[in-house]
């Protein structure tokens, strides 16, 4: 696929088909390298935990850190299968 450079500002950029950007799951971010010669444009993934330890201190301070599930699981109960 052929696409323009174009002029933006002092720069130069190239407008990318939405398809190519859905295909690709780009949002927001993509982070550049250059390999061989050759630009290689990866999605910048969402860090799945971002901020979970300060989410877990105010879970804490809320009293709100309670097990949902209960944790003593006897293995040698009866009909119980892994």
């Amino acid at each position: 696929m052929k696409l323009n450079v174009v002029p933006i500002g002092n720069s130069k950029g190239i407008r990318l088909p939405k398809d190519i950007l859905n295909q690709c799951r780009i949002e927001n971010e993509v982070d550049l390298e250059i390999e061989d010669g050759k630009l290689i444009i990866t999605p910048v993934k969402l860090r799945s935990r971002k901020n979970w330890d300060s989410k877990f201190k105010e879970m804490k301070k809320n009293n709100d850190d309670k097990l949902i599930i209960d944790d003593n699981i006897d293995l040698d109960m009866e009909n119980w299968e892994w």
